[in-house]
């Protein structure tokens, strides 16, 4: 069972970015967490340039940062809750926001991120986005929500509704810690769990009903086979297991998978640091994350760091 005592949800201040803590409330509250929620300023924000800079140094000179966020909080939550939610505000001096959200994240030693991330088209893809770059860096597993998607949050109670989860399992130490967490969610919220395997292409000669040929061990065979053992024996007992080996790209069959079968969340490992690197547009993850249907987790080991506070520079927190 995974534990969640501390999330961070970082905004801007607008609706569409705002819409993310729907998500990050129903999982504090599901999880009995603490809400943090971060705001990262440049330099002339915080001396009052532009009408969002002149809120922030407003705020933060008379002691009133979390006046910032309440009302993005009551569009959530009814105020008999809101008064009992355990939460914080932060607001950061940094010009990177990427940076800001990672190096908070470490600081507070939160154990998931939730951030909305915007539709970009391709060209702009290229360029990366905030959401993407603290995937790769992120010291816990990051939870990425998107405008035009299949919600499992319930937005008048804040209830979880999550009924299928899908795992893209490529044997790794990675897609280990994914499935990992996709078992502790849908045992938690009584979900399918589905998990899928994508061969390269030309590693199954022929017609998908070829792939059962008489005393042949191929490459469909081995990967169902170490499907079926991935998932512990007694996990059968309480949960709906479905796994699916397919050939192709990756990214494409996830994708594929996830609108077919109506996937409610996606869970990924990230490979290292760098995973968004490996092409010119992006690695399997990133493109997973541009284009799901549903919200993605992006699982991470857990790695608090120690900062100098002379590279950070918090702003103000309450």
């Amino acid at each position: 069972m995974i534990k969640i005592r501390r999330i961070l949800c970082p905004t801007t201040l607008s609706a569409e970015s705002d819409e993310a803590l729907l998500y990050a409330l129903g999982l504090a509250r599901a999880y009995d967490a603490q809400l943090t929620v971060c705001y990262a300023a440049s330099k002339n924000e915080l001396l009052g340039a532009g009408r969002v800079g002149a809120e922030l140094s407003y705020a933060l000179s008379h002691g009133r940062v979390r006046e910032l966020f309440e009302g993005s909080l009551l569009k959530y939550l009814p105020p008999v809750t809101f008064v009992n939610l355990d939460w914080q505000a932060i607001v950061v001096e940094e010009d990177d926001v990427g940076e800001a959200i990672t190096r908070t994240a470490a600081e507070q030693g939160v154990d998931l991120i939730v951030m909305r991330s915007r539709r970009r088209p391709h060209r702009a893809a290229v360029l990366g986005s905030t959401a993407e770059s603290v995937c790769r860096k992120a010291p816990c597993p990051v939870l990425v929500t998107h405008t035009d998607e299949r919600e499992w949050i319930e937005k008048e109670s804040g209830k979880i509704m999550l009924k299928r989860i899908l795992v893209a399992y490529d044997f790794s130490d990675y897609s280990e810690l994914a499935l990992n967490y996709a078992l502790s969610l849908a045992q938690e919220h009584q979900a399918e769990l589905h998990l899928l395997h994508v061969l390269p292409d030309g590693s199954v000669n022929g017609p998908e009903l070829s792939w059962y040929p008489m005393g042949k061990d191929t490459a469909y065979h081995q990967a169902a086979r170490r499907l079926q053992r991935a998932i512990p024996e007694e996990t059968y007992l309480w949960c709906e297991i479905k796994h699916a080996v397919v050939e192709g790209h990756p990214y494409r069959e996830i994708l594929n998978y996830a609108e077919k079968q109506a996937i409610d969340l996606i869970s990924l490992g990230a490979h290292g640091a760098g995973f968004g690197m490996r092409a010119l547009f992006g690695s399997n993850v990133d493109r997973v994350l541009r284009q799901a249907p549903c919200p993605v987790l992006v699982a991470r080991p857990l790695k608090p760091a120690i900062l100098k506070k002379t590279e950070f520079k918090l702003a103000r927190a309450v």
